[in-house]
């Protein structure tokens, strides 16, 4: 029997989340009343520049900036795009990027095509979590400082959940003079944010990873920092982003960010934490061959990748959906694609791998709505799926496992 949607167990919230009710209640506003072209001078056209200034005005006081820092965009990957491209054409005489190897994809195959154009990229070294050594970017900095156009290191890893420590990385590039940007997109709207508390210079995020539209992304971009448009014509944004302002979309991220903030004021992270746990704990107690991707890290509530041995990724995945549990295999850029995860092999073998078979890892992310009960029949799903899967693939080789 074909199962409903509200059958369905979503746990692919870091591909993206639910549009909320009252974030589609003001869209739907706009789209009725607020519908011209915010840079007309008429009294139709100035409603609508209302509404966008009033949503940067939201933007920035979500995440501790002032209103001209925030630029509004097309999405997290087109903000990558211009931070990193901006600090290029900033210092042309600097041609040296320093990243890590967990980055998403939309900072990897960016610098991956810069590399053709003569841009340098340096790897920071990283643990067996993803959780990168301060210090060798403290040994980069010391000796190529002056080369350094851009450190570009994300907060909050979007297969994992291991958050990085982006504040002692801003310190260190504040103070030898660089640049430093965070993705941000699994962090914002998930976790309070305060830009003035850490000295970032850029960083990155989308409305659509926390409640709010696809389509629409913001580069905040620290006062005096030089942003460079992508997309040239017409001179919006104080031009920094050309083309006229998708309205109900940047009304819609600024309806998300007050229903955010209005989340972590009633104190909502802290209570999913405890969810996560319990929901890796049951699968973890039914099946210890399993292991948790950067178990011993400090990471996101939203965020639990567990890899299992012997099985490929996808053919769980496809079991998981059949059973009503809507699950990744890593980044949801690249999750219909049968290769590998990049993080996962960046962070390389995990103690539950055995040579020479399959690692499926698995990413399951929760939002502020997931419930204990769909965690709970979730669990018990993945499971069953597992159990399943192993019982018709050959026995492992116990003897193989690494300690």
């Amino acid at each position: 029997m074909a199962l409903s949607e509200l059958d369905m167990i979503y746990l692919d919230h870091n591909a993206t989340t639910p549009v909320a009710p009252e974030v589609l209640a003001a869209m739907q506003e706009v789209f009725a009343s607020d519908w011209a072209n915010p840079s007309s001078i008429h009294r139709l056209g100035q409603q609508a520049r209302r509404r966008v200034d009033r949503s940067r005005e939201q933007v920035a006081s979500f995440i501790g900036a002032h209103p001209p820092e925030i630029v509004f965009c097309g999405g997290g990957t087109e903000s990558v795009n211009m931070a990193i491209r901006s600090a290029l054409r900033s210092r042309p005489d600097r041609r040296l990027v320093v990243t890590s190897q967990v980055e998403h994809s939309a900072v990897r195959e960016l610098l991956e095509d810069l590399h053709e154009q003569g841009i340098e990229t340096l790897m920071l070294a990283h643990d067996s979590s993803g959780i990168v050594d301060c210090d060798s970017l403290r040994d980069i900095l010391a000796t190529r400082a002056d080369d350094v156009a851009l450190v570009s290191v994300m907060w909050a890893n979007n297969e994992t959940g291991v958050i990085e420590p982006v504040e002692e990385i801003a310190s260190l590039c504040r103070d030898h003079g660089v640049l430093f940007h965070s993705d941000a997109t699994q962090w914002v709207g998930k976790m309070p944010t305060d830009v003035s508390a850490v000295p970032f210079d850029m960083i990155s995020f989308a409305a659509h990873k926390f409640h709010g539209p696809k389509g629409v992304g913001v580069l905040y971009a620290r006062s005096g920092v030089a942003c460079h448009p992508l997309v040239i014509g017409g001179g919006q944004e104080r031009a920094r982003r050309g083309g006229t302002e998708n309205v109900p979309g940047i009304v819609g991220l600024g309806e998300a960010c007050r229903l955010s903030q209005a989340w972590f004021d009633r104190g909502g992270p802290a209570g999913m934490n405890p969810l996560r746990e319990r929901f890796e704990r049951s699968i973890m107690d039914a099946m210890p061959e399993a292991c948790i991707n950067g178990r011993d890290a400090n990471r996101m509530w939203s965020t639990s990748s567990i890899g299992f041995p012997e099985l490929e990724p996808e053919l769980v995945l496809l079991m998981l959906s059949e059973r009503g549990v809507c699950a990744s295999s890593g980044s949801a850029c690249s999750s219909g694609a049968l290769k590998p995860s990049k993080v996962i092999e960046a962070i390389g073998r995990q103690p539950c791998q055995v040579a020479n078979v399959p690692y499926g890892a698995v990413r399951f992310s929760m939002a502020r709505e997931t419930s204990e009960d769909e965690l709970i029949r979730g669990a018990a799903i993945v499971i069953d799926v597992v159990r399943e899967l192993r019982r018709d693939a050959p026995s492992m080789n116990a003897g193989a496992v690494e300690a």
